[in-house]
């Protein structure tokens, strides 16, 4: 990653998604992404040392659904009037693992993304922008998110598992 410029790089919120999957009813599963979100990539000298933070509002959950929504933002799930941020801060970069600090519902816990640096260029426009994904699965229980239905079948209405996808795309510091 030398072709990165050290400094403070800030996320693209136009260029970036946070989505999440997880399985409902255990025959198909909900996609869902995070609208309002902000961040920066912290660059050391060479291109080494990187640090990324990262911060989502609850409140602009978006699966495609309005009463799914709405239940997401409620104490069932992400309670976003008491806990209106999901955070990510990076605590470690090993090969194609970004390692970090995960909280949602004000519970913290360690979480490791298969991390893949995918390039730099420069736009048509002259703004110089990285982009990397990222992928992890979750336990959303322990975060609190333990709200759940018994089938008649057997089983629950939503899996404890939540998988994690993330595209993010940042812009280089200004040239001083």
């Amino acid at each position: 990653m030398s072709d990165l410029t050290p400094g403070t790089w800030t996320l693209d919120p136009a260029h970036t998604t946070v989505g999440f999957t997880v399985r409902h009813a255990g025959i198909s599963k909900v996609r869902g992404t995070f609208g309002d979100l902000e961040g920066t990539l912290v660059v050391g000298q060479g291109g080494d040392d990187l640090r990324f933070e990262a911060t989502l509002q609850t409140a602009s959950v978006s699966t495609g659904n309005a009463d799914r929504d709405g239940h997401l933002k409620s104490a069932d799930f992400f309670d976003a009037e008491t806990f209106p941020e999901i955070r990510f801060v990076s605590t470690e970069i090993s090969g194609d693992s970004l390692t970090g600090e995960l909280t949602i519902r004000d519970v913290t816990k360690p979480v490791t993304l298969d991390f893949s640096y995918e390039g730099a260029a420069t736009d048509p426009f002259g703004t110089y922008r990285a982009g990397f994904t990222g992928e992890t699965t979750i336990s959303r229980k322990e975060f609190g998110l333990t709200w759940n239905a018994a089938l008649e079948a057997g089983g629950v209405l939503v899996s404890d598992e939540v998988k994690i996808q993330i595209e993010a795309e940042f812009t280089a510091p200004a040239a001083a």
